[in-house]
């Protein structure tokens, strides 16, 4: 059996330049598209932990009948001011949540809750920080202010 050497195997350059071009594109389409899907995933992360708080603070409101600003006396095992979403590790967690009391300070009467971005989450320009206020007002401080939480 003769062996020809003239017919190659394989692929050419222009083949795989072709190849390079569409992994590139497909690349270009779903990063940006799986990020978008990741920050919304953290930012519903940090609105359920808003409404825990928001609850827990119903529920001390109910028994003391005023409210608090210290995470402790809610609940939280922390001596901390914030809590950070999702497992309490400041240096990889996307959302700082704090309380703080806006009535009057010896009676205590309303609060509002803040997720502040930490981390990778502050480029969510989009939609920024949300916070929840005892009488149920939410706000952000994204481009966005309205469907985005």
């Amino acid at each position: 059996m003769q062996i020809d050497r003239n017919k190659a195997s394989g692929f050419t350059l222009i083949e795989m330049m072709i190849v390079v071009v569409v992994i590139a594109v497909l690349a270009a389409i779903a990063i940006p598209a799986y990020q978008k899907y990741v920050m919304e995933s953290r930012r519903t992360a940090a609105k359920t932990a808003l409404f825990d708080l928001a609850s827990r603070e119903e529920k001390y409101y109910s028994t003391n009948n005023q409210y608090t600003n210290t995470l402790s006396e809610l609940g939280y095992n922390t001596t901390a001011a914030t809590i950070t979403v999702p497992n309490g590790n400041a240096a990889t967690d996307y959302y700082t949540i704090s309380v703080a009391l806006t009535g009057a300070t010896t009676a205590n009467t309303n609060f509002k809750a803040t997720a502040t971005t930490l981390n990778t989450q502050t480029s969510d320009t989009y939609c920024g920080n949300y916070s929840l206020t005892d009488l149920g007002a939410q706000a952000n401080t994204g481009s966005q202010t309205t469907g985005c939480w």
